[in-house]
């Protein structure tokens, strides 16, 4: 019933248009474009005559095409024909001169399919109508505003580059360009999306990373059949392993850093025009809590870093639940004079240690997105404000005891500490889980719910590879860039995941 209701659901998205050029006429052609694009006012139409002798039509769009490249490049050369270099030309000759002598652009075209026309023009090219030929010229004239270079605002560093991918596709290929020489980058372009048809980019060494990964890659994107696929985070809830899972299985950046070490790495990446990140694929667990940063500084401090990280993430997913079973299970296991300590600090709390927790923990994550949601200015200050006032005020009160305050503090500060966003949200979600089976069962329920994380981990899959590796399976060669960092001079092999063409990286 359920498939009926998908299919009957995918039979209600209309296909589109498909006209072709069949006149040569040019009022029948310029009919035929407004008829496609229907009454968009943004849309331009500019008349013109050809050295007083054809008729001829251009269509743009006001904002998406550079209208100085238009006047200079394309108008005022056409304008400037003489009758005389005209006058005897057929319509191919004509188009030929156009294209090859009269209009000063890279990039000049002239094609058959209105679909297609139409498709270039709304992504920032013109169209020019010729009295008498049945081609339409498309003309390269992309010009629209963006933003400009900036430091990442999700994953600032200490020491290492300052610069961050935009909103545009091509200027965050030449970011990697810059950093990868190597011809056999590969860079393949495509279209996703039945109507917003929004352009992407895989990318790739050729030479590193296997015929296998690309292809599934390749595969599982041309799966895709939706109208709009707007940001990297809608492509990777399409295309990852397992939807259930509460893990990223693709990992994001916008670092091109970053970027360029996963595929000095065997790894493919996407890129989607319109957003800031992109997509690395595939990810380990372990990677999601590596920085770039680790790699910039000598390999002591980028252990510590990583001891701290790994610290983080324990206390972002235990530490309320260690605080419940034990004040609530397991009083014997703390010592005589923390425990009386504790006791005294919760006498007069009229809630479970449960409730206590659960009560702060969803006050620390309303603030922290109430933080995101405020600009950016006050924002930070609301947060910690709203986090000192509220936490003050609920002890005076007699709410929830100091101990309890500390406790969710140290674990909102240790959440921060993860690189990965999405990795971090997802300790946040199953710390919720962790606190109800220590409120049911105390450490065995803990116990427990570990075990059964660790059984979904070592399932998962990221494109064919291990997500829970080099831990299990075991790889003792990966260890040396795992929590411990080597020296860079012995980290001579790439990693086994994913398996490459060419496992050494150094000699």
């Amino acid at each position: 019933m359920y498939r009926k209701l998908l299919k009957k659901k995918r039979d209600t998205i209309q296909p589109l248009k498909t006209n072709a050029i069949d006149s040569s006429d040019l009022v029948d052609l310029t009919k035929l474009v407004k008829d496609y694009i229907g009454e968009s006012s943004d849309i331009v139409q500019h008349d013109m005559v050809i050295a007083g002798l054809i008729k001829a039509t251009l269509f743009y769009v006001s904002g998406l095409s550079d209208r100085d490249l238009l006047d200079n490049s394309v108008i005022k050369p056409i304008m400037q024909i003489s009758q005389r270099e005209v006058a005897n030309l057929s319509h191919e000759e004509l188009i030929k001169k156009l294209s090859q002598e009269v209009i000063n652009l890279s990039s000049v075209q002239s094609i058959k399919s209105l679909e297609q026309s139409v498709h270039l023009l709304m992504t920032g090219d013109s169209l020019l109508i010729v009295d008498g030929v049945d081609k339409v010229i498309i003309l390269g004239t992309k010009g629209y505003e963006k933003r400009g270079i900036e430091e990442p605002k999700s994953e600032v560093v200490i020491r290492g580059p300052r610069d961050g991918f935009i909103e545009d596709i091509q200027t965050n290929i030449v970011l990697l360009r810059r950093r990868i020489a190597d011809p056999n980058f590969i860079i393949q372009t495509g279209e996703i999306g039945q109507r917003a048809k929004i352009k992407y980019s895989i990318g790739y060494i050729k030479g590193l990373v296997t015929e296998e990964l690309v292809n599934e890659v390749r595969y599982r994107i041309s799966c895709i059949k939706t109208d709009e696929v707007l940001e990297t985070g809608t492509l990777e809830q399409l295309i990852e392993d397992n939807v259930l899972s509460p893990f990223p299985q693709l990992m994001h950046t916008e670092r091109p850093d970053k970027t360029t070490a996963a595929l000095m790495n065997g790894k493919v990446i996407i890129l989607i025009d319109g957003t800031p990140y992109s997509l690395i694929t595939p990810t380990t667990f372990e990677q999601l809590l590596k920085s770039p940063e680790d790699y910039y500084d000598r390999w002591h401090i980028g252990t510590l870093i990583r001891l701290i990280r790994y610290l983080a993430a324990f206390f972002a997913l235990f530490l309320p639940s260690l605080y419940i079973a034990m004040v609530t299970y397991h009083h014997g296991m703390i010592p005589t004079t923390l425990a009386l300590s504790i006791a005294g600090t919760r006498e007069g709390v009229p809630f479970p240690a449960f409730l206590e927790a659960f009560l702060m923990e969803i006050t620390i994550e309303l603030l922290r997105e109430a933080g995101i949601r405020l600009p950016r200015a006050i924002g930070q200050t609301i947060g910690i404000v709203g986090g000192l006032v509220i936490g003050d005020a609920a002890v005076r009160a007699g709410f929830v005891s100091p101990v309890m305050v500390i406790v969710v503090a140290i674990t909102a500060v240790a959440s921060f500490a993860i690189p990965s966003y999405s990795f971090s949200i997802a300790l946040r979600m199953l710390r919720f889980s962790f606190m109800i089976a220590a409120s049911m069962f105390g450490l065995y329920g803990i116990v427990i719910s570990y075990i059964t994380i660790n059984v979904h981990l070592v399932g998962l899959r990221s494109f064919g590879s291990y997500y829970t590796s080099p831990f299990a399976p075991f790889r003792y060669k990966d260890w040396l860039d795992l929590v411990f960092r080597a020296p860079l001079s012995q980290q001579r092999t790439r990693t086994n995941e994913p398996g490459t063409l060419d496992d050494i990286k150094q000699n």
